[in-house]
C-alpha cells in the first residue's frame, strides 16, 4: 500500500512534523560509541500497520537477527510522523534506535533540524557507495542541502491503471502518452447518466484518489525552486502548464461541482470499492500498489498500466514518472547507533532483503541490484513501474527546511483554481511564490 497517502500526502504531513533542532540535535561523531559486535537490543519504529506488511517487516527483521545473532530488534509499528516526532524530543531507552517515515517531503526538516543523524560517518566506514547503490532520484529525496540523513526503503512508482474492456469498447487502442490523448481518451470513455456518470474516463479532480497537485507535476519536471532557494511556482512555465492542462479537463469532463458530486459515491481508497476496480473511472492516477489491490479485488476487465502522460511539449520525456518512498535513518539521541546502522545498511542495501520486502509488499525495490534480481516477483504491468523507478527524468519534489508545508500550499492553491475561486492564474501564481518564500524564511 502507499506509504505516502497514509499521512494523507502532504496535507497533513505538514502538521505530523515540527522538530525543535536543539531538543534533538546529534552526530554520529560524538554518540556512536557503543560497540556494533556487543550484545544489545535497538528499537525499530515504523509506519505500517497492514497484517501482511507487519509480518513482512518481521520477516525481515528475522534475517537480520539471523545474520547478526549479537542485535536483537524490538519492532514496533504503526508510529506516523507525529508519534516519531514526540519520541525524538525525548530522550528515553524505550524510544527509537531506527527511525523510518513515509513521508520524503519531510525529508528537509528531518536533515536541517537534526531530526535524523547524519549518516556520513557510517557510510564512509563502510565504504558504501551510494550512487552505485541507488537510483538517483531516490538519494535525492533521503537528503537535503548536502546531508544525509536517511536511505531509501522501497519506493513508490506512480502510473497510468486502464481499464482495457472500457477502451475497446471505446475502440481506443493504446493508453495516451501526452495530456492531449489523455483528455481526448478520457472523454471517449466517459458515460453520462443523468446529471452524472456511468462511467468516467479519468477523475482529473484534486481531490481525486492520487491526483494531487505534485503527482500532476511529476508528470511536468519542475524546478520548485530557483537558484537562490526562491519558489519558482510564478515563473516556470511548468506551473502554468499544468494548471491550466488540470482546469480544462476539470471543465470538458463536466465541471468540478459535476465531478464531485460524482466522487463522493467512490468507495474507499483502499478496499475492494475503488472506483477503478469497480468500473467507475477507467483510467487511473495511481502507484505500482493498486495493480495488487485491484488483482485481490477481483476486478471484471483486463488491466493494463502505462506511464503517466506527459505535456505535449516534452514527448520525448514519456516513461518517465513521480517517485516517492520509505526512508530509514537513525535516531540521533540513540546511545547505539553503530548497532542501528547495521539494521539500517541491511534492509536498505542487502539485496535479499530488498526482494523480500518488495515481493511481500509490492512496492518497488529500491537498489539497483534488487531491481534486476531474478527472485523478485514481478508480472508485464509491474515491469512498467520498475522502469519507471529508473527512469533518468523520473521526480520527485525539492526538500525545504519546513518539509511539506510549500507542497500544501500549492495544492491549497489548485484547490481554489479548479473551482474558479482563484480566476486569475498568474496572479494567484505571484501571491503563493511569495507567500512560499515567507514561510520558508520564517522556518529558517
Amino acid at each position: 500500500m502507499p506509504r505516502n497517502r497514509r499521512l494523507t500526502s502532504a496535507a497533513v504531513a505538514v502538521a505530523a512534523i515540527s522538530v525543535v533542532a536543539t531538543a534533538c540535535t546529534g552526530s554520529a561523531e560524538n554518540v556512536a560509541k557503543d560497540d556494533p559486535k556487543a550484545n544489545t537490543t535497538i528499537n525499530f519504529w515504523h509506519g505500517w500497520s497492514a497484517p501482511g506488511e507487519v509480518k513482512a517487516i518481521q520477516e525481515n527483521v528475522a534475517r537480520f537477527e539471523k545474520a547478526h545473532p549479537n542485535i536483537k530488534v524490538k519492532v514496533v509499528g504503526n508510529i506516523n510522523d507525529d508519534k516519531l516526532n514526540q519520541a525524538l524530543r525525548t530522550k528515553s531507552s524505550t524510544g527509537p534506535d531506527v527511525v523510518s517515515s513515509f513521508t520524503t517531503s519531510n525529508i528537509g526538516k528531518f536533515c536541517s533540524s537534526g531530526a535524523f543523524a547524519d549518516l556520513k560517518p557510517f557510510i564512509e566506514k563502510s565504504k558504501l557507495d551510494l550512487e552505485k547503490t541507488f537510483p538517483k532520484v531516490m538519494l535525492d529525496y533521503t537528503q537535503f542541502e548536502g546531508k544525509r540523513c536517511a536511505l531509501p526503503l522501497l519506493a513508490d512508482a506512480y502510473g497510468l491503471y486502464y481499464n482495457k474492456d472500457a477502451f475497446k469498447a471505446a475502440g481506443v487502442t493504446a493508453p495516451p502518452k501526452t495530456f492531449s490523448e489523455l483528455a481526448d481518451t478520457a472523454k471517449k470513455l466517459t458515460k453520462a447518466k443523468g446529471d452524472s456518470f456511468e462511467q468516467l474516463g479519468f477523475m482529473p479532480a484534486f481531490h481525486g484518489y492520487e491526483t494531487t497537485v505534485e503527482h500532476y507535476l511529476g508528470s511536468w519536471s519542475p524546478e520548485y525552486f530557483d537558484k537562490d532557494g526562491k519558489s519558482n511556482v510564478a515563473k516556470g512555465p511548468e506551473f502554468t502548464d499544468m494548471f491550466t492542462t488540470q482546469k480544462k479537463l476539470v471543465d470538458d469532463l463536466g465541471g468540478i461541482k459535476k465531478l464531485e458530486k460524482f466522487r463522493n459515491t467512490f468507495g474507499d481508497e483502499f478496499s475492494p470499492k475503488h472506483p477503478f476496480h469497480t468500473g467507475q473511472v477507467a483510467m487511473q492516477l495511481d502507484g505500482e500498489w493498486r495493480l495488487g489491490m485491484a488483482k485481490e479485488a477481483k476486478v471484471p476487465f483486463e488491466i493494463g498500466v502505462a506511464p503517466m502522460p506527459v505535456p505535449d511539449s516534452q514527448k520525448d520525456s514519456y516513461g518517465k514518472g513521480f517517485l516517492s518512498g520509505t526512508v530509514m535513518g537513525i535516531a540521533p539521541q540513540s546511545e547505539k547507533q553503530n548497532a542501528a546502522w547495521e539494521l539500517v545498511k541491511f534492509m536498505t542495501t542487502d539485496t535479499k532483503a530488498v526482494v523480500e520486502f518488495s515481493n511481500a509488499i509490492h512496492n518497488v525495490p529500491s537498489t539497483f541490484e534488487a531491481l534486476k534480481s531474478p527472485d523478485l516477483k514481478n508480472d508485464p504491468e509491474f515491469k512498467t513501474f520498475l522502469d519507471i523507478a529508473q527512469h533518468p527524468k523520473s521526480n520527485t519534489p525539492a526538500g525545504a527546511v519546513n518539509g511539506a508545508t510549500y507542497l500544501n500550499a500549492i495544492q491549497d492553491f489548485g484547490y481554489l483554481y479548479e473551482k474558479g475561486a482563484e480566476k486569475d492564474l498568474k496572479a494567484g501564481l505571484e501571491k503563493l511564490a511569495k507567500q512560499i518564500d515567507t514561510d520558508i524564511a520564517k522556518a529558517k
